[in-house]
């Protein structure tokens, strides 16, 4: 990529004027980041700057000891001969776009994005820019999310039926983010809810955020004995086959992802439901998205931008593909 504001680098993204990279793959001096999930978060850099929300999980990923400033949402800090603002992205709890504004230039860096609203996070904002460099992890058409509701309503459902048969139900679902997205949307009054311990140590972060979850359970064997044939079990897919999942007897297995979109991805695992529930933006939502930020040209990662660049491209857009160390989230992590 040919630009005086942004160029790829061996460590990311860097802005020259600034002085700074965006989610650098590797230890820098200054870094700027979007969100805690450890593909944007790197640690042992100098100094990062995030969002105030975004701070407490951000050392969880990098240390406590980690120089860290935090910016309010929409304020306004000068690096270098650069202007930087955070607008929240709907990602995850904290997780911010990057609004890089040099002599009139304005660009901005989504990391990863979601455009339906959730209670455990920051609404997503659209910003206009000139340059936008938006994920494209599911870039292609075939990714279309069904209403949040309903999802949550196969979730409930499928809860009490295990219930009533005396089987634990299981959700896999990523430790920061997705885990929390559930606790915010079951319906809690169905029965006990227990968590990994990857997922309990960001708990306290979502709290004094005033994020508002559903009471959960860990770490004691009285909270086993109560969650067994009648509770929710959320944990990392890590987890799966370990004498940790044993402990709550027969389960129902389950997974919550955006990837279950797919036919055959919850048979390939062996799962007895898949829900249809991500934290990134779908077709219509990237799609919209560009749209709505009135650039004139944008840069595409993370994903299927190849394919997403050459529909824009059709339609008139001025695009290019960003080289990335990650090729798209994982899907045990999205």
């Amino acid at each position: 990529m040919e630009s005086d504001l942004i160029t790829v680098t061996s460590a990311g993204l860097y802005c020259e004027a600034g002085g700074f990279y965006v989610d650098p793959w590797m230890a820098v001096g200054r870094a700027v980041i979007t969100h805690a999930h450890s593909d944007h978060a790197r640690p042992g850099s100098e100094a990062y700057l995030c969002s105030i929300s975004g701070e407490g999980v951000l050392r969880e990923r990098i240390g406590t000891d980690a120089g860290v400033e935090i910016l309010p949402f929409g304020e306004e800090r000068k690096l270098g001969e650069a202007t930087v603002s955070l607008h929240p992205a709907g990602h995850i709890l904290g997780s911010a776009q990057v609004k890089i504004v040099v002599g009139g230039e304005i660009w901005v860096i989504s990391g990863d994005y979601k455009t339906v609203p959730d209670a455990s996070c920051e609404a997503f904002e659209p910003v206009k820019c000139h340059t936008f460099i938006s994920e494209t992890t599911f870039g292609l058409p075939i990714y279309r999310w069904p209403e949040t509701r309903v999802i949550f309503g196969e979730i409930n459902q499928w809860w009490r039926a295990n219930q009533r048969a005396g089987v634990t139900s299981v959700v896999f679902a990523y430790a920061l983010g997705k885990a929390q997205r559930i606790l915010a949307g079951i319906d809690a009054s169905i029965g006990p809810v227990y968590v990994h311990g990857a997922v309990a140590r960001f708990l306290p972060h979502y709290e004094r955020a005033g994020r508002s979850l559903a009471e959960v359970q860990h770490g004691s064997p009285e909270s086993i004995a109560d969650i067994k044939g009648r509770g929710l079990v959320i944990a990392p897919a890590s987890t799966r086959g370990t004498p940790w999942l044993r402990r709550f007897g027969p389960s129902s297995l389950a997974f919550a992802s955006g990837w279950m979109r797919i036919r055959g991805a919850r048979r390939r695992r062996a799962l007895d439901r898949g829900f249809i529930l991500s934290d990134h933006a779908d077709w219509d939502g990237l799609v919209q998205t560009i749209r709505d930020t009135g650039a004139d040209r944008g840069g595409l990662t993370h994903g299927y931008s190849r394919a997403l660049s050459r529909w824009l491209r059709e339609g008139g857009w001025d695009t290019f593909e960003l080289p990335t160390r990650y090729t798209g989230e994982r899907e045990e992590a999205e």
